[in-house]
């Protein structure tokens, strides 16, 4: 199928083609006729499967086809809603992209910014709105922001507002919308108190899934090293010697940890830097661009602060840490693997860590292939004996896991209510 093929006008198909697009993904492919349509919809996705473009493209459609209609200053049709700044920012970007034809006002909003400049794109009108939930409720509360002439309301990383605190804040935002409006629901996983808010906002939604949460995208590499805490940094400075590894994002749990992993490759002269909450939005944004185009080879994360990366050259990603909720692993890895590419992820395991890779290799349904004679190996006595796999490349005879292949089902209701709620905010 080809984007011709949904029934999308011309200023839409004019700017895909410039953007290199002409095959929608399967949940572009399933939601875009369904959003035309004006119905309600609940979309399980995970990252990487081309969400942002599946709810973009149709809403641009249906703002282009009735903006004869308006008169005056552009009034706020669409809100979406999303939990961190980098991915708001790169939500807006997509706005920008596709609507470049359509005429159509946008802007995004955030906190840790100065609020003048996105006041005065407020004031001056716009028909879009990307924002995040505590700026969003600022804004209102000032008056800046009018939301009764909504008709269309997107709330995107359902699972993510709920880990950063943020699910009281998104109840509030839905008392101040209009009843009659249009729901586009999105979440990478569906814990019970998701699905109950989706119950609540959503009106007789269609229902679209693909790849399923319990499954890693199919070009990924997958490997393992059992190693000591002590050793990570030096096993980590060891792997990155192999110059093939030009991009590398790493994750670690904490804030502080981050912030070491970074000082640690910079005296080995490794070009890397670090996001996370405490720092600016400003310096987060300078690491994300520095790292994209090129500047800085390694990125390193926590997992609230790299919530909206896409990267579609990203070659590597190592868990220099294993994330205490297993689809964080799925959310993770699929960082790399993005737009027909082939990706690598590597993990770390110390022996405090065994309960967290059991969890996630019960999530994938893989025993995730264990990599020996590197130079810092954990002593076999402190593991549980793991069969050493050779570790292939991708195009070679690998074997893969239950769950990879597996066709998009649009009507599967197969929820995942697997999901370990940590009682640590350290992001």
């Amino acid at each position: 199928m080809a984007f011709k093929q949904l029934d999308l006008i011309d200023p839409i198909l004019k700017a895909l083609n410039t953007e290199g697009y002409t095959t929608p993904t399967p949940i572009q492919a399933q939601s875009i006729p369904l959003i035309l349509e004006q119905r309600d919809l609940l979309g399980c996705a995970q990252t990487g499967t081309g969400k942002t473009a599946a709810f973009a493209i149709p809403i641009l459609q249906l703002l282009h086809q009735n903006k004869n209609e308006e008169r005056g200053p552009h009034k706020i049709k669409v809100l979406i809603l999303t939990p961190t700044r980098e991915l708001a920012i790169q939500i807006d970007e997509s706005f920008a992209a596709y609507g470049k034809h359509t005429g159509l006002s946008h802007t995004v909003i955030f906190g840790g910014v100065s609020q003048l400049n996105q006041t005065n794109a407020l004031r001056r009108g716009v028909d879009i709105l990307v924002a995040t939930p505590g700026r969003l409720l600022d804004l209102i509360s000032q008056g800046f922001i009018d939301l009764k002439f909504l008709k269309i309301f997107v709330l995107d990383e359902a699972d993510r507002m709920l880990d950063m605190g943020f699910i009281h804040d998104v109840k509030r935002i839905i008392t101040k919308l209009p009843e009659k409006r249009q729901t586009l629901f999105f979440s990478a996983t569906m814990p019970p108190e998701i699905q109950k808010l989706a119950h609540v906002l959503l009106t007789n939604p269609a229902y679209v899934e693909v790849t399923p949460v319990s499954s890693t995208v199919e070009v990924i590499e997958q490997s393992l090293y059992y190693v000591a805490k002590a050793d990570k940094p030096k096993l980590l400075l060891h792997l990155l010697k192999d110059k093939s590894i030009v991009t590398a994002l790493v994750f670690t749990r904490t804030k502080h940890g981050a912030d070491k992993v970074v000082k640690f490759l910079h005296k080995h002269e490794i070009t890397a830097a670090a996001i996370h909450g405490n720092k600016s939005q400003n310096a987060r944004q300078n690491a994300l661009n520095n790292f994209k185009n090129g500047n800085i080879r390694v990125l390193v994360a926590t997992d609230i602060a790299a919530r909206g990366i896409d990267i579609d050259d990203l070659s590597h990603v190592f868990n220099f840490e294993l994330p205490n909720v297993p689809e964080t692993y799925v959310h993770r890895i699929g960082r790399t693997g993005r737009a027909g590419n082939t990706g690598i992820a590597i993990s770390f395991c110390d022996a405090e860590e065994r309960d967290e890779l059991k969890d996630i290799q019960k999530l994938i349904g893989l025993s995730i292939p264990v990599v020996g004679g590197h130079p810092y190996p954990l002593s076999i006595s402190t593991i549980t004996a793991a069969p050493v796999v050779p570790i292939q490349r991708p195009g070679g005879n690998k074997k893969r896991s239950r769950g990879f292949g597996r066709n998009d089902k649009g009507n599967n209701r197969n929820f995942s209510n697997n999901r370990k709620q940590s009682n640590k905010n350290t992001q």
